[in-house]
């Protein structure tokens, strides 16, 4: 069952250790600290997880109003809209807040895990990480249909990423068909970025993929994988279920007005 309430989380040591995991996994270029919300922005780059202000103590909810002001006033200095990220670390009162005050929820997201000993990777492709980020950014891009415009940010980001990483594409005759970033951090690996060529959807390259990134992570002796996907994915959720991942939790962001 899916954690979504700081009331229903019997392990919160789970939930902090992966949402630690997944900001050195995906790191923010500021990171500043308003008590134990994590306000997380990345000009170069517009992810909510890279810009958004990140609850991290059920028990920190003093001077919401004020707190959020300072929030928004960062936020505008970068020219970004003020998003919160609640995940069950996030104090009830704040989600309170929000309900009371017309902020809408939307992205929700389920974070899923996995053992690796239980995922056939056998099957998988030995595929070797990439070791040219410009030629992995350039792939990741492709395949999404982005505007080139995304490589000098989306570079930061990968280049930042401080855990050993691998980078793994699929090419078919056309070119990329298939992305995918795993992050090895101690016993855990992330998996970031997993994409598939619109044409090419639906044809096994995203299990693939995946296949073979968790191939290496196991080589690197990560033993669990996990990963974020938003709920409404339904083929991703489907896919990854399929896999042998749980969802362990949820998160959602937060934004004043429509």
């Amino acid at each position: 069952m899916a954690i979504t309430g700081a009331e229903a989380v019997t392990d919160l040591a789970l939930v902090r250790r992966l949402e630690a995991v997944g900001f050195r996994a995906w790191p923010a270029a500021s990171v500043h600290y308003d008590g134990s919300w994590a306000v997380r922005l990345t000009a170069g780059h517009p992810s909510k997880r890279l810009n958004s202000v990140n609850p991290l103590d059920p028990a920190d909810h003093r001077d919401i109003d004020t707190r959020i002001a300072r929030a928004a006033k960062r936020f505008g200095a970068y020219g970004r809209p003020l998003v919160f990220r609640l995940s069950p670390l996030a104090p009830l009162q704040l989600n309170a807040h929000f309900d009371a005050h017309g902020w809408r929820r939307f992205d929700e997201t389920k974070v899923m895990v996995a053992r690796l000993q239980d995922i056939d990777l056998d099957s998988g492709l030995d595929q070797i990480p990439l070791q040219d980020v410009g030629r992995y950014v350039d792939a990741s891009i492709a395949i999404r249909g982005e505007d080139v415009e995304r490589k000098a940010g989306l570079t930061e980001v990968v280049e930042s990423i401080r855990p050993p990483s691998g980078m793994f594409v699929l090419e078919d005759d056309k070119g990329p068909v298939a992305s995918a970033l795993c992050v090895h951090d101690n016993d855990l690996a992330g998996l970031f970025d997993v994409a598939v060529r619109a044409d090419q959807q639906g044809k096994g390259y995203a299990r693939s993929i995946v296949r073979a990134a968790l191939r290496w992570a196991a080589s690197q002796g990560a033993q669990r994988a996990w990963l974020q996907v938003m709920s409404s994915n339904k083929a991703a959720v489907s896919l990854y279920s399929r896999l042998g991942f749980e969802t362990v939790y949820t998160y959602a962001y937060r934004q004043k007005g429509d």
